[in-house]
């Protein structure tokens, strides 16, 4: 027998259709959310794996052993050992003289050109430097280990043909045994033949690619670091910390602590909240409208990259220390207050000291962020092919998200894992700010 329609059972069931159906919403609610971050995770770790993957093997560099010769009439001739003299050296033959030392049967000119090429161009600045760090090497014969040129290296590698690399090459019983067609590989027959000759020999080596940290950039990917763009940001971020901060904090304490409440001090909140939200290319034009055309200060410089940073950086900083500020309890400043402290001297020596570590924390996100624009910079000039390692904040200098940029746009396979790599490191100073952020607040935090 049905139960009538108005009757308490069939309002119980109605119910508990009703929360049934809200309990299985609620649950497919739950999954869709476990789905999302699976996904954002899944994607995170693609992302991440594919960088490492690529990036990793920037981290080792091949090198060949060459016995080199510094004979005195070609590299001093006059025995002065001056460093001038000694820089403006002809390394080159000497490194050439080694090379075909090594393969007496290239006696043609295509043959020694091949010769010629299995090394990186800039290989004589690796003797050149050691002949200026001990000038008592000329006249010796020295063994020195130059890199290989970026192709012979991605081979090695195993990066342009995953079927070769360094240990294939050295057990191979007769050629390099490729798996691409002729026109697909990064060398010819003759080369490949005088790669592994030298590998059977043992005269090539992978080693730990010291010149990437301690290089600037270069055309030649054998060659290229980012200790140029870690220099050239490190002056730019100096530059942002040391305008952004004090100014942030100030305008905050005023803002929060000394300002009326009137309509001017509202359009300034809002308008401080609106540039943080504001694109950072408009940043970029801003500095390029305001400090090079108005101002006339040097192009890709770091004290303008500073201070079109400083421009970016100041909302961030600004909202997170007037979050602080409020964070304090207004009994704070009523104790003080009530000993007979002045504003002044409650605001610095009780509020501001409470406050600091968020301040801090702002801080440090600020110039995280900082550190990894691109767009304010390129509209500036800091796009700019540098090879010197900038000494100061007026010098000409790049920093690492353009460098990166400048890198990905290179069609060089040899540049595809240094952009990875110089990603890498990227990463790993952004995780370290980012750490140094959480541990701040976490150590000097105080909650009420």
């Amino acid at each position: 027998m049905t139960p009538p329609s108005g009757s308490p059972a069939t309002a119980t069931e109605k119910m508990r259709a009703s929360l049934k159906r809200r309990y299985a919403a609620e649950r497919r609610f739950q999954a869709y959310g476990i789905v999302a971050i699976l996904l954002a995770l899944g994607m995170l770790v693609t992302l991440f794996a594919t960088i490492i993957s690529t990036g990793t093997s920037a981290f080792v560099q091949h090198t060949v052993r060459l016995d080199v010769t510094l004979f005195p009439q070609d590299i001093d001739p006059d025995g002065t050992r001056d460093p001038a003299v000694l820089r403006r050296a002809n390394y080159q033959t000497t490194i050439n003289d080694a090379l075909y030392s090594l393969f007496p049967e290239a006696t043609s000119r295509q043959d020694r050109r091949a010769v010629r090429d299995l090394v990186s161009s800039g290989a004589n600045f690796v003797v050149r430097d050691m002949v200026l760090a001990d000038p008592s090497l000329v006249g010796q014969r020295i063994s020195v280990r130059v890199p290989l040129a970026s192709e012979f290296d991605q081979v090695l590698k195993g990066n342009v043909d995953p079927a070769v690399d360094l240990g294939v090459i050295r057990e191979a019983s007769t050629s390099v045994p490729w798996s691409l067609p002729p026109d697909e590989r990064l060398i010819s027959e003759t080369q490949a033949d005088y790669l592994q000759q030298l590998v059977r020999q043992g005269e090539i080596e992978g080693s730990f690619n010291r010149w990437f940290f301690t290089n600037g950039d270069s055309r030649q990917p054998e060659l290229a670091g980012i200790w140029g763009a870690a220099v050239g940001s490190f002056f730019t971020l100096v530059v942002t910390l040391a305008l952004s901060f004090p100014i942030g904090v100030a305008a905050a304490v005023y803002l929060e602590e000394f300002a009326p409440k009137n309509r001017w001090t509202d359009i300034i909140e809002v308008n401080i909240n609106n540039l943080a939200a504001v694109p950072s290319i408009v940043f970029g034009l801003l500095g390029l409208a305001v400090f090079l055309q108005f101002f006339g200060l040097p192009r890709s410089a770091p004290v303008v990259g500073g201070l079109v940073l400083t421009l970016m950086t100041l909302p961030t900083i600004i909202i997170a220390s007037r979050a602080a500020l409020k964070s304090v309890p207004p009994s704070i400043r009523e104790a003080a207050l009530g000993v007979g402290a002045s504003k002044l001297q409650t605001i610095t020596h009780h509020v501001l000291p409470l406050a600091m570590p968020g301040m801090l924390t702002g801080t440090i996100i600020g110039m995280a962020q900082a550190l990894g624009e691109t767009a304010p910079l390129l509209m500036i000039g800091m796009v700019a092919f540098v090879v010197d390692i900038p000494g100061s904040p007026l010098d000409s200098a790049t920093v690492l998200p353009v460098q990166i940029f400048l890198w990905s746009d290179s069609p060089e396979r040899g540049f595809t894992e240094r952009t990875s790599a110089a990603i890498m490191c990227l990463l790993g100073f952004l995780i370290f700010m980012n750490a140094a952020a959480v541990l701040l607040r976490k150590r000097f935090e105080r909650r009420w």
